[in-house]
């Protein structure tokens, strides 16, 4: 597999289309494997070398607060509803390990079945299933893959970075 230009890299439009057209797929959705306590995930082929996740979430599972580094991505719910709260600031790349966040970066939306965003890199967010009863299940897309995850843990305006994870951590 040869390295892809930027020129040809996959946009974040085109990784929504991608998200989206998944949803819609019945078949893939229904393939799944639905834990009642975990979630469960698959990888998919993203568009233009991406990586790409079908996620299953139980009742009252989540991602906690997050975000991609460098990459770029989107994601959209195909069955049931997921909850994103997220942050209206850009956080400095490195160097830090808790910052005070500023009144009014606070965001949240619900996506319900066939509704998903795109988001920029270093977009920090946490997503849920708030539903006490049913799954949810949605489609994500990054580019370029994910070279890591970075975790935080949130005590009303602060935000302390907890942890870096790899690829190799979560593949």
């Amino acid at each position: 597999m040869s390295a892809r230009t930027e020129a040809s890299a996959p946009t974040a439009a085109e990784l929504l289309d991608f998200v989206r057209r998944s949803a819609a797929d019945k078949d893939l959705i229904g393939s799944i494997p639905l834990d009642p306590e975990g979630r469960t995930w698959v990888r998919l082929e993203g568009p233009g070398g991406s990586e790409a996740w079908l996620i299953a979430w139980p009742p009252g599972t989540g991602t906690g607060w997050h975000d991609h580094a460098e990459s770029f991505g989107a994601f959209a719910t195909a069955a049931g509803e997921l909850k994103e709260y997220s942050l209206a600031v850009r956080l400095p790349a490195s160097g830090w390990k808790t910052l005070e966040l500023s009144e009014g970066v606070d965001r949240e939306r619900e996506l319900g079945a066939g509704q998903g965003r795109a988001f920029g890199k270093h977009h920090v967010h946490e997503v849920l299933n708030e539903s006490a009863t049913g799954h949810a299940v949605s489609v994500h897309a990054y580019y370029p893959p994910l070279p890591l995850i970075r975790r935080f843990s949130r005590s009303g305006a602060v935000l302390r970075l907890e942890q870096v994870e790899r690829p190799e951590d979560w593949q």
